[in-house]
Protein backbone atom coordinates (compact mmCIF):
# COMPACT_ATOMS: atom_id res chain seq x y z
CA UNK A 1 0.00 0.00 0.00
CA UNK A 2 2.99 2.38 -0.32
CA UNK A 3 0.93 3.72 -3.23
CA UNK A 4 -1.65 5.66 -0.94
CA UNK A 5 0.25 6.68 2.34
CA UNK A 6 -0.96 10.26 1.75
CA UNK A 7 -4.47 8.85 2.45
CA UNK A 8 -3.88 5.91 4.81
CA UNK A 9 -6.12 8.12 7.46
CA UNK A 10 -9.38 6.23 8.03
CA UNK A 11 -10.94 6.84 11.51
CA UNK A 12 -11.23 3.73 13.02
CA UNK A 13 -15.01 4.13 13.44
CA UNK A 14 -18.34 3.14 11.48
CA UNK A 15 -19.00 5.65 9.21
CA UNK A 16 -22.23 7.33 8.65
CA UNK A 17 -24.44 6.05 5.20
CA UNK A 18 -24.90 8.70 2.81
CA UNK A 19 -27.85 7.97 2.63
CA UNK A 20 -31.18 7.34 4.56
CA UNK A 21 -31.96 3.06 5.59
CA UNK A 22 -34.44 2.92 3.09
CA UNK A 23 -33.02 4.54 0.11
CA UNK A 24 -31.77 1.98 -2.03
CA UNK A 25 -35.00 0.09 -1.55
CA UNK A 26 -36.42 -1.85 -3.07
CA UNK A 27 -33.19 -3.04 -4.92
CA UNK A 28 -31.49 -3.44 -0.99
CA UNK A 29 -34.25 -3.33 1.25
CA UNK A 30 -34.20 -1.02 4.70
CA UNK A 31 -34.09 -4.49 6.59
CA UNK A 32 -30.80 -5.83 4.77
CA UNK A 33 -29.41 -2.51 5.31
CA UNK A 34 -30.61 -2.94 9.01
CA UNK A 35 -28.17 -5.95 9.59
CA UNK A 36 -25.79 -5.65 6.74
CA UNK A 37 -24.55 -1.98 7.92
CA UNK A 38 -25.78 -2.00 11.14
CA UNK A 39 -24.87 -5.44 12.29
CA UNK A 40 -21.97 -6.82 9.99
CA UNK A 41 -20.15 -3.90 9.44
CA UNK A 42 -20.56 -2.54 12.94
CA UNK A 43 -19.46 -6.41 13.87
CA UNK A 44 -15.91 -5.97 11.90
CA UNK A 45 -15.07 -2.37 13.36
CA UNK A 46 -15.82 -3.77 16.74
CA UNK A 47 -13.32 -6.74 16.31
CA UNK A 48 -10.64 -4.55 14.96
CA UNK A 49 -10.83 -2.13 17.98
CA UNK A 50 -10.92 -5.35 19.99
CA UNK A 51 -8.08 -7.18 18.31
CA UNK A 52 -5.57 -3.88 18.50
CA UNK A 53 -6.31 -2.87 22.14
CA UNK A 54 -2.71 -2.80 23.77
CA UNK A 55 -0.47 -3.52 20.61
CA UNK A 56 1.37 -0.88 18.92
CA UNK A 57 -1.40 -0.98 15.96
CA UNK A 58 -3.93 0.88 18.92
CA UNK A 59 -3.92 4.16 17.28
CA UNK A 60 -3.31 3.21 13.82
CA UNK A 61 -5.82 4.34 10.64
CA UNK A 62 -8.00 1.38 9.18
CA UNK A 63 -5.54 1.74 6.34
CA UNK A 64 -2.61 0.79 8.31
CA UNK A 65 -4.14 -1.95 10.10
CA UNK A 66 -5.11 -3.84 6.81
CA UNK A 67 -1.53 -3.26 5.94
CA UNK A 68 0.07 -4.30 8.54
CA UNK A 69 -2.26 -7.42 9.26
CA UNK A 70 -1.88 -8.26 5.26
CA UNK A 71 1.42 -9.05 5.80
CA UNK A 72 1.47 -11.49 8.71
CA UNK A 73 -0.70 -14.77 8.84
CA UNK A 74 -0.59 -14.58 12.60
CA UNK A 75 -2.76 -11.44 12.66
CA UNK A 76 -4.95 -13.20 10.22
CA UNK A 77 -8.24 -12.12 12.41
CA UNK A 78 -7.33 -8.75 11.66
CA UNK A 79 -6.97 -9.32 8.59
CA UNK A 80 -10.46 -10.36 8.35
CA UNK A 81 -11.80 -7.68 10.25
CA UNK A 82 -9.81 -4.51 9.49
CA UNK A 83 -10.16 -5.24 5.35
CA UNK A 84 -14.22 -6.14 5.79
CA UNK A 85 -14.53 -2.75 7.58
CA UNK A 86 -12.49 -1.41 4.70
CA UNK A 87 -14.28 -3.31 1.77
CA UNK A 88 -18.01 -2.20 3.13
CA UNK A 89 -17.01 1.34 3.38
CA UNK A 90 -16.34 1.41 -0.49
CA UNK A 91 -19.72 -0.59 -0.95
CA UNK A 92 -21.71 1.57 0.58
CA UNK A 93 -20.53 5.27 -0.72
CA UNK A 94 -20.93 3.60 -4.13
CA UNK A 95 -24.17 3.46 -4.11
CA UNK A 96 -27.40 5.84 -4.44
CA UNK A 97 -30.68 6.06 -4.67
CA UNK A 98 -32.71 4.37 -7.30
CA UNK A 99 -32.73 6.79 -10.66
CA UNK A 100 -29.55 8.64 -9.43
CA UNK A 101 -26.87 7.43 -10.73
CA UNK A 102 -26.66 8.02 -14.15
CA UNK A 103 -23.31 6.75 -15.96
CA UNK A 104 -20.88 10.14 -17.47
CA UNK A 105 -20.12 9.41 -20.86
CA UNK A 106 -16.20 9.51 -19.65
CA UNK A 107 -16.94 6.49 -17.70
CA UNK A 108 -18.89 4.77 -20.52
CA UNK A 109 -15.85 4.95 -22.28
CA UNK A 110 -13.41 3.71 -20.27
CA UNK A 111 -15.65 0.58 -19.87
CA UNK A 112 -15.84 0.29 -23.49
CA UNK A 113 -12.11 0.31 -24.29
CA UNK A 114 -11.40 -1.99 -21.40
CA UNK A 115 -14.15 -4.51 -21.59
CA UNK A 116 -15.86 -3.96 -25.48
CA UNK A 117 -19.06 -2.10 -24.01
CA UNK A 118 -20.82 -1.14 -20.74
CA UNK A 119 -23.16 -4.18 -21.39
CA UNK A 120 -20.30 -6.65 -21.42
CA UNK A 121 -19.19 -5.46 -18.23
CA UNK A 122 -21.97 -5.26 -16.29
CA UNK A 123 -21.83 -9.29 -18.18
CA UNK A 124 -18.34 -9.97 -16.48
CA UNK A 125 -19.05 -8.67 -13.24
CA UNK A 126 -22.35 -10.70 -12.90
CA UNK A 127 -20.75 -13.62 -13.93
CA UNK A 128 -17.51 -13.25 -11.75
CA UNK A 129 -20.18 -12.76 -8.74
CA UNK A 130 -22.30 -16.11 -9.75
CA UNK A 131 -18.96 -17.92 -10.17
CA UNK A 132 -17.78 -16.84 -6.69
CA UNK A 133 -17.67 -20.14 -5.16
CA UNK A 134 -19.04 -19.31 -1.39
CA UNK A 135 -18.18 -15.91 0.31
CA UNK A 136 -16.21 -13.30 -0.97
CA UNK A 137 -16.12 -9.68 -3.38
CA UNK A 138 -16.37 -8.93 -7.06
CA UNK A 139 -14.16 -6.17 -7.90
CA UNK A 140 -13.55 -2.97 -10.42
CA UNK A 141 -10.08 -2.83 -10.08
CA UNK A 142 -6.97 -0.31 -11.92
CA UNK A 143 -4.14 -2.93 -12.32
CA UNK A 144 -1.13 -2.10 -14.43
CA UNK A 145 -3.42 1.39 -15.13
CA UNK A 146 -6.09 -1.10 -16.79
CA UNK A 147 -9.57 -1.69 -15.98
CA UNK A 148 -9.95 -5.22 -14.84
CA UNK A 149 -12.94 -7.32 -12.99
CA UNK A 150 -11.71 -10.20 -10.78
CA UNK A 151 -12.78 -11.55 -7.33
CA UNK A 152 -11.53 -12.37 -3.70
CA UNK A 153 -12.49 -14.90 -1.43
CA UNK A 154 -14.17 -14.23 1.92
CA UNK A 155 -12.82 -10.43 3.35
CA UNK A 156 -9.33 -10.34 1.19
CA UNK A 157 -9.22 -6.76 -0.33
CA UNK A 158 -7.42 -5.92 -3.79
CA UNK A 159 -4.48 -3.77 -2.26
CA UNK A 160 -3.08 -7.17 -0.90
CA UNK A 161 -2.54 -7.75 -4.50
CA UNK A 162 -1.66 -4.60 -5.81
CA UNK A 163 -4.63 -3.40 -7.27
CA UNK A 164 -6.74 -0.40 -7.08
CA UNK A 165 -10.14 -0.76 -5.88
CA UNK A 166 -12.46 1.46 -7.15
CA UNK A 167 -16.33 -0.98 -7.11
CA UNK A 168 -16.94 -3.87 -5.26
CA UNK A 169 -20.22 -5.92 -4.74
CA UNK A 170 -20.47 -8.47 -2.00
CA UNK A 171 -21.35 -11.58 -2.53
CA UNK A 172 -21.97 -13.03 1.49
CA UNK A 173 -25.01 -14.34 1.52
CA UNK A 174 -25.97 -11.45 4.03
CA UNK A 175 -26.00 -8.98 1.28
CA UNK A 176 -28.66 -10.21 -0.50
CA UNK A 177 -30.32 -13.31 1.38
CA UNK A 178 -32.79 -11.39 2.93
CA UNK A 179 -34.29 -9.72 -0.43
CA UNK A 180 -33.32 -12.30 -3.06
CA UNK A 181 -33.04 -15.67 -0.63
CA UNK A 182 -30.13 -17.39 -3.49
CA UNK A 183 -30.98 -15.22 -6.49
CA UNK A 184 -27.39 -13.73 -6.70
CA UNK A 185 -27.33 -13.03 -10.10
CA UNK A 186 -30.55 -11.13 -10.16
CA UNK A 187 -29.60 -9.31 -6.89
CA UNK A 188 -26.10 -8.46 -8.94
CA UNK A 189 -27.93 -7.14 -11.70
CA UNK A 190 -30.46 -5.22 -10.00
CA UNK A 191 -27.53 -3.36 -8.24
CA UNK A 192 -25.84 -2.82 -11.28
CA UNK A 193 -28.94 -1.63 -13.46
CA UNK A 194 -30.27 0.52 -10.79
CA UNK A 195 -28.15 2.11 -7.64
CA UNK A 196 -24.51 2.56 -8.47
CA UNK A 197 -22.65 6.01 -8.12
CA UNK A 198 -21.30 5.47 -11.47
CA UNK A 199 -19.84 9.22 -10.34
CA UNK A 200 -18.47 7.92 -7.84
CA UNK A 201 -16.43 5.37 -9.16
CA UNK A 202 -15.41 7.52 -11.97
CA UNK A 203 -13.89 9.72 -9.37
CA UNK A 204 -11.78 6.84 -7.65
CA UNK A 205 -10.94 5.71 -11.10
CA UNK A 206 -8.76 9.26 -12.19
CA UNK A 207 -7.84 9.36 -8.52
CA UNK A 208 -5.91 6.29 -8.20
CA UNK A 209 -4.41 6.92 -12.32
CA UNK A 210 -2.89 10.25 -11.25
CA UNK A 211 -1.01 7.61 -8.82
CA UNK A 212 -0.32 5.08 -10.75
Amino acid sequence: MNHKKEWMKTPLELPELPYAKDALAPVISEETIEYHYGKHHKAYYDTTKDLIKGTELEGASLEEIVEASAKDPSMKKLYNNSAQAWNHNLYWEQFAPVGQGSMPAELEAMLKEAFGSVDEFKKKVVETGVGQFGSGWIWLVLKDSKLDVYSTPNGDNPWKDGNYPVFGLDVWEHAYYIDYRNARKKHLEEVLEKIVNWDYVLRLIKKYQAQV
